[in-house]
């Protein structure tokens, strides 16, 4: 990753603030993005400390598709080339289906689908004109194995991961990788961010998300990754590979277990 142009969204917090300080250790150049500038500027600062030399803070929001292009131009006019993206942004659900209102959907839906296809289109032809590029997407385990109160989520990842295995097929060509990231468990802000059936906060870290993997050691696990060009990067403990395992192999059981695990569940 030496002297690479980084460009990561969704970089104020969790994953990719950790995957930022892990990309200025390697000596990568850095464009980081999200809605917060303070906190960009927070991550910025931080990540000095890693020897990152140039950052550039670009805020946005990922669903604002029309200043994409200016977004990008920015990132062309300071460091004249592209040479990987990371789509991290994203945002969460914990409430069931029949709670959920459809604009909850349509919300998660652009910035965890729309809003990462939109960038990726406008980042690509640069990426192609250099004849190289390597473009990364934060999916999840919810994109392979579906979970009660998080039926937008999982639909948005499970759409994401289809894009961008796609999008790796059209663009091997041009000398371009494409790699899913597909943490499981990672203690972070996830859930707290998630979004309420009415679109509110859901302010609560699940009993999951607190005994998940530390964010710096799956930082580390997505960078050895991205280092070796993997296709699919799972980033998960022990029960979530289990469950992609049956998932895999034996589909049914899955969904029995899942099915009795919302049963059980106390959040309603």
């Amino acid at each position: 990753m030496h002297n690479k142009v980084v460009w990561i969204t969704g970089a104020s917090a969790g994953i990719g603030e950790a995957v930022a300080y892990e990309m200025a250790a390697a000596g990568a150049r850095l464009a980081l993005s999200a809605r917060r500038t303070l906190e960009l500027e927070r991550v910025a600062d931080a990540a000095k400390a890693y020897g990152a030399g140039d950052i550039l803070i670009i805020p946005f929001d990922i669903t604002d598709e029309a200043k994409l292009p200016d977004m990008v131009r920015r990132v062309m006019d300071h460091y004249g080339r592209i040479d990987m993206l990371v789509n991290n942004a994203g945002i969460s659900q914990r409430a069931y289906c029949i709670d959920t209102d459809m604009h909850v959907y349509r919300k998660i839906f652009d910035i965890d689908v729309f809003g990462q296809i939109a960038l990726t289109k406008r980042v690509l032809p640069i990426m192609i004109t250099q004849k190289q590029g390597h473009i990364a997407v934060t999916a999840s385990v919810a994109g392979k194995i579906g979970v009660a109160s998080r039926t937008a989520y999982c639909a948005a990842k499970h759409a994401m991961m289809g894009f961008f295995d796609a999008l790796r097929a059209e663009v091997h060509q041009h000398n371009i990788k494409v790699t899913c990231i597909t943490p499981g468990f990672i203690k972070t802000a996830v859930s707290e961010n998630a979004l309420k059936g009415d679109g509110s906060r859901y302010a609560v870290m699940d009993d999951d998300i607190k005994s998940g993997m530390d964010v710096t050691k799956a930082a580390k696990i997505i960078m050895r990754g991205l280092a070796r060009g993997k296709k699919e990067i799972v980033v998960s403990q022990l029960p979530e590979q289990a469950a992609l395992f049956i998932k895999r192999f034996i589909p049914g059981l899955l969904f029995r277990v899942m099915e009795k695990k919302a049963e059980q569940e106390t959040f309603k």
